[in-house]
């Protein structure tokens, strides 16, 4: 595969996963996620390892798991109503590793209605770091690690995949 062919199928990829979130279509966004799956939000910039830091989120795939499971219940009231978002994924970099492992990087804007409760506009802007893998030919997510702009000030409860 040529460099430009990985690298449409791998935006093509953060667009779809970027949709599923936003469309809060939970069970296909959980899908795109590996058996060892791991996502980070750091309280702070992405230095060291995430058993080092003080994290907003630092869930492996069973949490992950039980996260949208509470969120599927109808009975979080965090996302009761659920908030309307859509994301803007820009600046994607990729890197082909070998042996079906690729990195990716790009910054991204979470526009959010707090719908559940000031029914005001939350701005989200970061960059995320992306492990993804080929499992059986199709690519799926092996870690997603999110450093938020604001993430060395006070945050509201992050109660949606970001």
């Amino acid at each position: 595969m040529s460099t430009v062919e990985l690298h449409a199928e791998v935006e093509a990829f953060l667009y779809r996963e970027a949709r599923l979130a936003d469309e809060f279509q939970l069970d296909e966004w959980e899908a795109l996620l590996t058996d060892d799956f791991h996502y980070w939000v750091p309280a702070g910039r992405i230095v060291g390892e995430p058993s080092e830091q003080l994290s907003y989120l630092n869930d492996n795939r069973a949490r992950v798991a039980t996260r949208i499971r509470q969120l599927k219940t109808g009975k979080r009231l965090s996302q009761l109503p659920i908030s309307p978002m859509r994301r803007v994924i820009s600046n994607v970099e990729v890197s082909d590793l070998g042996d079906d492992e690729i990195t990716a990087t790009a910054n991204f804007v979470i526009y959010e209605v707090a719908a559940q409760s000031s029914g005001e506009l939350r701005v989200w802007p970061g960059h995320a770091q992306y492990r993804l893998r080929r499992v059986d030919g199709v690519l799926q997510m092996s870690a997603k690690w999110v450093e938020l702009v604001t993430a060395e000030i006070g945050q509201r409860n992050l109660t949606f995949l970001i």
